[in-house]
């Protein structure tokens, strides 16, 4: 594997928060293929289409510098500006009501990015199907560390590339079991192997398991698709209501409020999650279950 470093600077044309921007791609605190550096710096082990690559960049100013290794590296540097949100148009979405339009005052900067990889976007929406965010980060950290590949370069920490997409297929059901997966995700994502999903990301629901929610969270991140719903969110219809009107919804209210905003309606959710109305907590949360000592 190539340990030569590729350099790309790039002067951004607009304002850009950049963890406002990319920070859904995170899955938890403890996730292998992306890392906050202490100084200031983002990190992602990624499988291109090339092959395994790591990326950081820096924004200094209105200047990024994006530096990568690996047989990915030179493809990591070229998609950097879509990673940012250049396809990116919010300019095209008409305010209709005075909470939207603050939420666009205190969202200056936030884009719409797309990674351009369709499966690592796919396996952890599926591993987040129905559970608990702990519950499925602590799944998708036991496989990328597990059966991913140590990140090329100088990374901070043990970063890994998850494995490429016929590898998951061949994970046995044993370590399944270990990383807390029950056999219902683990035969989703084993028989999403046999789609090529990179080329065929409109057919998502015709794999066995993938509905609504997951197509929307795999193509809000993969492709940038500023109008996908996630219907069925355990947290989304109700912070959309609080937001919006100042009380919760179901998914048919949230459709119903978000339906002036058709095309951008997942920017909207996007800045509902980061500068949103949240509820007082009451109650016990959503229990961490843990199929490993089934």
């Amino acid at each position: 594997m190539s340990a030569v470093e590729r350099v790309r600077e790039w002067e951004l044309p607009w304002q850009l928060d950049v963890r406002g921007t990319v920070g859904h791609l995170r899955r938890g605190a403890g996730d292998p293929t992306f890392v906050y550096g202490n100084d200031g710096s983002i990190w992602r082990a990624v499988q291109t289409p090339d092959g395994p690559g790591t990326v950081t960049l820096r924004i200094d100013g209105s200047r990024v510098l994006g530096r990568a290794w690996g047989p990915g590296g030179d493809w990591l540097l070229e998609q950097l500006p879509d990673f940012l949100g250049a396809s990116d148009e919010p300019e095209a979405m008409a305010v209709h009501d005075d909470v939207v339009a603050g939420l666009v005052r205190r969202s200056a900067g936030l884009r719409i990015g797309r990674t351009d990889r369709v499966w690592e976007a796919l396996v952890p929406a599926i591993l987040e199907q129905k559970v608990v965010g702990a519950e499925a980060f602590r799944a998708w950290r036991y496989l990328v560390r597990r059966f991913g590949e140590p990140a090329p370069g100088p990374v901070p920490g043990t970063m890994r590339v998850p494995p490429p997409r016929a590898a998951w297929a061949d994970i046995p059901s044993w370590e399944w079991h270990r990383s807390g997966i029950e056999p219902v995700r683990m035969r989703t994502i084993r028989g999403a192997t046999a789609m090529d999903v990179e080329r065929h990301h409109d057919r998502l629901r015709l794999l066995r398991g993938v509905g609504r929610w997951t197509e929307a969270e795999t193509r809000a991140r993969a492709v940038g698709d500023t109008d996908a719903v996630s219907v069925g969110d355990y947290h989304i219809p109700t912070l959309v209501g609080l937001t919006l009107i100042g009380e919760p919804v179901d998914d048919a209210g949230m459709l119903e409020l978000l339906e002036p905003y058709a095309g951008q309606r997942r920017r909207i959710i996007r800045m509902v999650e980061l500068h949103g109305v949240r509820r007082e907590r009451r109650g016990p949360r959503m229990t961490v279950r843990d199929y490993r000592s089934f």
